[in-house]
């Protein structure tokens, strides 16, 4: 009998032929890698590791796990896998809302492109299949305007749209997909590959059929205790009471900035002072918050949907004003204006951008302006949003310097000869904590798969008290071993797919429960670690063999020799060498290459 919680239906499609043909999962495949993320980068292995992202050759895969679309709490996310175009390393990316939910619905665990269509087109998903339509009227299109267009054709019910805008049709190599205008899988340019395909959206249209635990004797009991772990008062994530809940993502800016661990003007600062208070969730709350809206299952609902009600925004209503979005094209842009910086949000958003490295692009390029780097090129000022609102524009056009900043933050760097204002670690640039400040961050960044990143290890759980495994931030030791096991255990969950933000209250025993109760497979908390670990060594021994072998596990100098200046972690810089040979040997890695004997314990080879 097949695992319980799959369609166990994959659709391929070759965008050079405009075809379409179907198979089921390999159960081997399903049981060692899940869904999900796992799934995802063992079909993007299959396919090879030394293609060019950008060719005809490389495959875009939309992946649901066996719990999205279910009962289970916080299980509506999809996984967009690909090689990225930033860091030439395997990349996943993630999205809430409801369109992971619907595409299992609608009959499918995965939908994997290849090719690139003659002309722009769309997929219509529906009832178990896919079809090609044409797409041509759309090119040049906004996000928004696209969403709008399909909503008008099919009808709002039951309908989804992931699209990408003019950033990722013009293969700026940070673009992203959105979907329902605001839900982004941000990270590692899979808007780019999207573009690069002539793919401008999949739009799903399924009612409302969630898969059945395959034990149903189990569930009950499985989802009581994970939704009581959500719902208890002490954990953040509690409705209507915990921080998260209460204020959004955004609750952690006055936190984080206040502990001297906020990225601030490229990482120059570590903190951005009383400023932070004006695009905090506290002051988005107060000012400017007009609704919760939330995902698929999910009862802490953290989007916090805003309207701006004066000045040259007025009008502007948008979801929403998340703490890294703030955080990067607020204080790391010397920022302080909400309205300003959700303005810019929302224009990512259209865009199709991801916000973190559109912040780091216009940060670096603030620094090279003010230190005289940018050889001509006209420069940018801190916090001038009306011009990071035109520079914005041209990214996504390639005009003039826009093509340049298109590239990324460290790309664009190196073309201005100063690689070393780029906060990026294998091409991708940071998010909202300052390894000075965060030192748990500074390992996770280094080790991370996909480029530097806080969703592999969010080791500031641990670090600002969230969970009960509690560590001291300014520490580096025992940093290694932490990484490792917010690292493995996010590998699972992120293939189950379920939110991140379930494990401030879930951990491997509730997974297991969870993902037994649904697939009718055995699990224990080991088996989730477990399991963890060897699709982190799958993306390891991916990148190992697309050319990212020793050395590629480092940091910014910046984090490593200018002590931070700023209250909370003033003096400090991030000991990197310790924690990576403490996680080398809990990885069992040598220098950040996989060896074979491992490969063959996890069952890889």
């Amino acid at each position: 009998m097949a695992p319980g919680g799959y369609a166990n239906r994959i659709a391929r499609v070759d965008l050079t032929k405009g075809s379409v043909s179907y198979e089921s999962i390999p159960e081997e495949w399903a049981r060692k890698y899940v869904g999900g993320r796992g799934l995802g980068v063992r079909y993007v292995l299959e396919n090879g590791p030394r293609v060019e992202p950008l060719s005809s050759e490389n495959i875009l895969c939309f992946m649901n796990g066996p719990l999205t679309g279910s009962e289970a709490n916080m299980s509506g996310r999809l996984a967009i896998v690909t090689k990225s175009p930033l860091t030439g390393t395997v990349t996943d990316s993630h999205q809430g809302g409801w369109a992971a939910a619907r595409l299992r619905w609608a009959g499918f665990d995965g939908l994997i492109f290849k090719g690139k269509a003659e002309q722009p087109v769309y997929a219509y998903v529906h009832d178990g299949q896919i079809e090609l339509r044409d797409a041509a009227a759309l090119w040049g299109k906004g996000v928004h305007e696209t969403v709008r267009h399909f909503q008008q054709l099919y009808g709002e019910k039951d309908l989804s749209v992931i699209a990408i805008g003019q950033a990722g049709e013009n293969t700026a190599r940070f673009a992203c997909w959105i979907n329902e205008f605001d839900r982004a899988s941000g990270r590692g340019g899979t808007g780019c590959v999207g573009g690069s395909k002539h793919l401008k959206a999949i739009v799903i249209k399924a009612e409302r059929a969630m898969p059945r635990p395959q034990n149903a004797d189990a569930w009950p009991a499985a989802h009581r205790r994970a939704l009581a772990t959500l719902m208890d008062e002490k954990n953040v994530t509690s409705p209507r009471k915990g921080g998260l809940s209460v204020y959004g993502t955004n609750v952690l800016m006055n936190i984080v900035s206040n502990m001297g661990a906020l990225p601030t003007r490229n990482s120059q600062l570590t903190s951005f002072g009383e400023k932070a208070e004006l695009i905090s969730g506290e002051h988005v709350k107060e000012h400017v918050l007009v609704d919760d809206p939330t995902c698929h299952a999910c009862p802490v609902a953290c989007k916090k949907e805003v309207e701006i009600k004066s000045g040259p925004y007025a009008g502007l209503r948008m979801e929403s004003v998340e703490y890294e979005s703030a955080w990067a094209l607020g204080a790391n842009c010397d920022c302080a204006d909400v309205a300003g910086v959700a303005k810019l949000i929302d224009t990512c958003n259209d865009l199709g951008f991801d916000t973190i490295e559109m912040g780091n692009v216009l940060s670096m390029y603030m620094e090279a302006s003010e230190r005289g780097y940018v050889n001509g090129a006209g420069g940018l000022s801190w916090g001038d949003v009306p011009r990071m609102i035109e520079t914005i524009a041209k990214i996504a056009s390639r005009e003039g310097i826009g093509n340049v900043l298109a590239e990324g933050t460290e790309r664009a760097a190196r073309h201005l000869d100063h690689p070393e204002i780029a906060m990026t670690v294998k091409g991708q640039a940071i998010p909202a904590y300052d390894p000075r400040g965060l030192k748990g961050m500074g390992i996770a960044y280094a080790t991370s798969n996909r480029g530097a990143c806080h969703l592999r290890a969010y080791t500031p759980a641990s670090e600002l008290g969230l969970i009960p495994l509690k560590t001291d931030p300014l520490a580096s030791k025992g940093k290694g071993d932490l990484t490792k096991l917010i690292q493995d255990l996010f590998a699972f969950s992120d293939s189950m797919d379920i939110c991140k933000f379930s494990s401030f209250a879930e951990g491997a025993e509730e997974y297991a429960l969870q993902y037994t109760a649904i697939t009718g497979l055995p699990c224990t908390a080991d088996d989730v670690l477990k399991t963890g670990e060897r699709i982190y060594n799958l993306e390891r021994y991916y990148n190992n063999l697309a050319g990212h072998r020793e050395g590629s596990d480092y940091l910014p100098e910046r984090f490593l020799k200018e002590p931070s200046t700023m209250p909370g972690s003033q003096g400090h810089v991030c000991e990197l060498p310790e924690m990576l040979a403490e996680y080398y040997q809990a990885r069992g890695w040598i220098d950040g290459v996989v060896p074979e004997g491992k490969l063959k314990e996890l069952g890889i080879i």
